[in-house]
């Protein structure tokens, strides 16, 4: 098994990218469920008043999706550590999607949920499609890049 320490073996600066890129995502997606849940017990109105419905909604899915996001990069870097049985040349574009897709999809409720007008999240929510698409992309070739055979 290479060393993660090794700065030419790429499963180990794939490794190394995303579980530094996932821990620095979970603890930023947590920072904003805590700002979240502050907002909520000290009551501010923009946050709490029954027009902003739609803006905690879309912010807490921002807040959940970047959590869970960034817990999937923590276990694919572990996966990447511990398995040999996997194909290379599909892991790259697996990395660069899934890296994507933490950062765009939590993005685009963020954005989206932090101008509301009305019942509807702003422009911002054109990001949520795109990085939807990342995501399945990101799980497509992690699960290619699985198969052993």
């Amino acid at each position: 098994m290479p060393s993660e320490r090794d700065p030419s073996d790429p499963r180990a600066r794939l490794v190394t990218r995303h579980l530094r890129f996932g821990w620095w995502a979970l603890f930023a997606f947590s920072a904003l469920g805590v700002a979240l849940e502050s907002a909520h017990g000290m009551k501010l109105g923009w946050y709490l008043r029954p027009a902003s419905e739609a803006r905690r909604l879309v912010l807490t899915l921002a807040h959940a999706h970047g959590t869970i996001l960034a817990l999937v990069n923590i276990s694919f870097a572990q996966y990447l550590r511990d398995h040999d049985a996997i194909k290379l040349r599909l892991v790259p574009t697996a990395s660069w999607t899934l890296l994507a897709a933490t950062v765009v999809l939590p993005l685009g409720f963020f954005v989206g949920g932090f101008v509301v007008h009305g019942n509807d999240p702003s422009i911002g929510a054109w990001l949520i499609p795109p990085g939807a698409i990342l995501l399945l992309l990101a799980l497509y070739f992690i699960a290619r890049s699985v198969d052993g055979r």
